[in-house]
C-alpha cells in the first residue's frame, strides 16, 4: 500500500477512551454534591439526552464564542440527563456541579490512551508521515491531547466547532486536508465510527480505515 502524505485520526474511541463510563464519572461527581445516583441509571439517560440534543454546530463559530457555545451545549445535555432521572432539583447548585464536571473532562483523569496508539504514532512519524486529528470533540481536545502527551505528534487538530461542521460533513475533512496542502488521494483517515469516520472520509476521496476496539484492527 502506497505511503500517504498525511494520516488523520479521530480522537475519542480511536486515540483514547473513557475510564469506566460516562455514567460512572457523572455519578461520582454528583455524589460530591450530595446527589446519589448510579452509573447504571446515568448511562442510558445521558446517551438519550445526547442523541436528542440539536446538532452541536450548524455554523462556523467565531473563536471568541466557541468556548461559550460548547459550554452551553454540554450544559443542556447534562441538565437533561438529570432531569430525565427526576433528580435535577436535588442539586443545590447545578451550575457549580456542571462547571466541575466540564473541567474534569478537560483533564487527563477521565481518559486513557489505548496501548497501541503510541507505537503507531511513533512508527508513522518515523516514516515521515504527517499526522493530524479530525474530531467532533470540542476545544477541550487541545488540553486533553497535551495532558495525555499526544499533542506533539500532530501537526494539525481540526475540531467541528471551529469549522462549523461535524463529521461526516465533508467540510471538516476538506478543512483538515487544506492545513496539510494535501489532496484526498494522498490522505488516510482512521476512526471508530462507521458513519462519521469511515463513510465520511471515503465520501471526500480519502482512504478510510475503521478501528475496532479494544484491539487496533484496521479494515480498509
Amino acid at each position: 500500500m502506497e505511503q500517504p502524505k498525511v494520516i488523520f485520526l479521530d480522537a475519542v474511541g480511536t486515540l483514547f477512551g473513557v475510564r469506566g463510563s460516562i455514567g460512572k464519572i457523572y455519578a461520582e461527581l454528583a455524589s460530591q454534591f450530595g446527589v446519589e445516583v448510579t452509573a447504571e441509571q446515568v448511562n442510558p439517560a445521558f446517551y438519550a439526552s445526547f442523541k436528542a440534543s440539536p446538532p452541536p454546530v450548524d455554523r462556523q463559530v467565531h473563536f471568541i464564542e466557541i468556548i461559550d457555545v460548547e459550554y452551553e451545549w454540554w450544559y443542556a445535555i447534562a441538565s437533561a440527563t438529570f432531569q430525565q432521572l427526576g433528580i435535577l432539583d436535588r442539586f443545590e447548585d447545578f451550575p457549580a456541579f456542571f462547571s466541575q464536571l466540564y473541567q474534569h473532562f478537560a483533564s487527563a483523569a477521565p481518559w486513557y490512551v489505548y496501548p497501541d496508539v503510541l507505537p503507531a504514532l511513533e512508527y508513522w512519524r518515523g516514516k515521515g508521515i504527517e499526522l493530524g486529528v479530525v474530531s467532533n470533540f470540542d476545544s477541550r481536545l487541545y488540553q486533553v491531547l497535551e495532558t495525555l502527551k499526544l499533542a506533539d505528534f500532530f501537526r494539525s487538530v481540526t475540531i467541528s466547532f471551529a469549522v462549523g461542521a461535524a463529521k461526516p460533513n465533508p467540510k471538516i475533512f476538506t478543512t483538515a486536508l487544506a492545513k496539510h496542502q494535501c489532496s484526498p488521494a494522498q490522505a488516510w483517515h482512521i476512526g471508530d465510527s462507521l458513519k462519521e469516520d469511515y463513510h465520511g472520509a471515503k465520501a471526500v476521496g480519502m482512504k478510510a480505515f475503521l478501528v475496532e476496539r479494544p484491539t487496533f484492527v484496521l479494515r480498509g
